[in-house]
């Protein structure tokens, strides 16, 4: 860490420069306040030691100035006079600690390891943000087809507001992937997005998710709980599966989207939140209306913006890509290289219905991966259903959890491998380390 220190007292300075050297930082020195604004322009210090009574320029005014100039640096303030105001005043302005002098060295270092500690952290969370909005950048979402890209528009254009949106589509069509990618892309990407599967709660815990609830709100709220709303700050809320609803939870939900108020499950208290909405829906809320099971206005309060993502059946222009796509990220996740695919099983994929969507396709391929041993996608890898007749006509297969597809898979090499470990991870292509992992996860016996 580059450290700068500010103080007129030369014993001070060459006291605390000493000591700093030592722990293995580097160090720059200043008088005044000029000199030291100066040093944070030429040296740009990760941390500033700065005393409160400077001459010419005092030291608050130098905090201020610092903090204008790089709202990074860390700026310990010091200071001779136990003085309550002047302390409010610099932590306002955005100091990160306040120590008094005689200077102790033991919390001096204390603070600097938090700093240090702070600093790493919040690289980290850089570091993890930029992934996940690399993840879910709209060039990741794969589609060639004109219906893909006006979404991609529409992404593009709902991202800079706050507007709330409605997303349908069948299940498997990437929903979520679509409200990840309105939140990563926005100006408010550094908050949580928060997702809330309506369909899996029912009225009272879905209200508590999403709203909080207070201590003795009911059977075993033994501790105030805070929800979804207040958690994700100015983020994201994508509520899934909004059709499923209940009419009383509609109207709470119409408030919040009129009021941007609500209040937790037994509180009194009003509070608010500028959380965004995402909904999506697999039904056709249209038609939920014409039949009076779901509310007119917070159909239109939902869908200021609406996107309908189209089922892979009809966009198969898009499978090639989206096949390439899908196993590009596959072969990452299980570590193998299967980059080939025959003529054949690109027909398979274009001649099948598709009832699962997107997903459907890469549970498949997860499989398919799992069982292949080169580097081409054969046949025999991949389900009969699609690979003879006419596979629009057929019965759609059942699609398997992934979860369930790895620990058969795992299952299936273990007695292939008649339970030689060594033998198993040569097969799955894992070390024993991971393969010791998922027998225990699964709990697989012979």
């Amino acid at each position: 860490m580059k450290i700068l220190i500010i103080d007129d007292e030369k014993a001070i300075r060459e006291t605390l420069q000493l000591f700093l050297q030592e722990k293995g930082h580097e160090v720059v020195c200043s008088a005044d306040g000029e000199g030291g604004l100066t040093t944070v322009r030429t040296e740009q210090p990760d941390i500033v030691i700065l005393d409160v009574r400077l001459p010419g320029v005092n030291g608050l005014d130098v905090l201020r100035k610092i903090k204008e100039m790089e709202e990074s640096v860390s700026v310990i303030m010091m200071t001779g006079y136990h003085d309550m105001e002047t302390t409010i005043q610099a932590m306002k302005i955005g100091a990160y600690e306040y120590i008094h002098k005689p200077i102790d060295i033991e919390e001096l270092e204390v603070i600097i390891a938090k700093v240090i500690n702070n600093r790493l952290l919040n690289s980290r969370l850089e570091d993890l943000i930029m992934e996940i909005s690399e993840e879910y950048k709209v060039n990741n979402i794969v589609g060639k087809t004109k219906v893909m890209q006006e979404i991609f528009k529409i992404i593009g254009l709902v991202s800079e507001s706050r507007a709330t949106v409605l997303i349908q589509g069948e299940t498997g069509t990437g929903k979520e992937l679509i409200a990840k990618a309105v939140h990563y892309n926005s100006a408010n990407r550094k908050e949580p997005f928060v997702a809330v599967n309506c369909s899996a709660l029912v009225e009272t815990l879905l209200e508590s998710e999403l709203f909080g609830h207070e201590k003795g709100a009911f059977t075993g709220a033994t501790s105030a709980k805070k929800g979804k709303i207040e958690l994700a700050r100015n983020g994201t809320i994508f509520l899934d599966e909004v059709g499923e609803v209940s009419p009383g939870f509609q109207v709470k939900l119409l408030r919040f989207l009129q009021e941007k108020e609500f209040e937790r499950v037994g509180g009194e208290q009003l509070l608010r939140s500028n959380a965004r909405i995402i909904a999506a829906t697999n039904k056709d809320l249209s038609r939920l209306v014409a039949e009076k099971k779901f509310r007119e206005d917070l159909y239109f309060r939902l869908k200021v913006v609406e996107i309908y993502v189209p089922p892979l059946r009809e966009r198969k222009a898009d499978i090639p890509f989206l096949v390439e796509h899908l196993l590009h990220k596959i072969n990452r996740e299980l570590h193998k290289k299967v980059t080939k695919i025959p003529k054949e099983v690109m027909k398979g994929f274009m001649n099948y219905h598709w009832p699962g969507n997107v997903r459907e396709l890469e549970n498949l391929l997860t499989r398919a991966l799992v069982l292949s041993k080169g580097d081409i996608l054969l046949p025999e890898y991949l389900s009969d259903l699609f690979m003879k007749g006419d596979s629009d006509t057929r019965e759609p297969a059942t699609v398997k959890p992934l979860e369930e597809i790895k620990k058969q898979q795992v299952l299936h090499a273990l007695e292939r491998a008649h339970w030689d470990k060594g033998k198993t991870c040569d097969l799955l292509k894992i070390s024993r380390p991971t393969l010791r992992k998922i027998i225990k996860k699964y709990d697989l016996h012979p």
